[in-house]
């Protein structure tokens, strides 16, 4: 049987203020961890759905603002590979 081991990274971090140490410290003693793993699922945590958009850019634009009445039958086609010409205002 093969032992499969993903390779895990390490991130040292200076400077941290004696205040935050402090709660992150309680935190962690809160949800019964070390620091370092309560550190390790903060960081999970902030890193879970950071992915790029699903969408255009003119369909995430309207989602951001479909709460005020703006709704799509379909997605905002984009502009890719399109030749732009600059209009003559003379």
């Amino acid at each position: 049987m093969i032992a499969l081991e993903a390779e895990m990274a390490q991130i040292l971090i200076r400077k941290v203020d004696e205040h935050v140490k402090s709660r992150l410290r309680r935190r962690a003693e809160r949800n019964g961890r070390s620091m370092e793993a309560e550190v390790r699922e903060i960081i999970n945590n902030a890193c879970v759905g950071d992915e790029a958009p699903s969408g255009g850019l003119g369909s995430e634009m309207a989602a951001l603002f479909s709460e005020s009445g703006i709704y799509l039958d379909e997605p905002i086609k984009e502009i890719r590979g399109m030749r732009m010409e600059i209009p003559d205002f003379k």
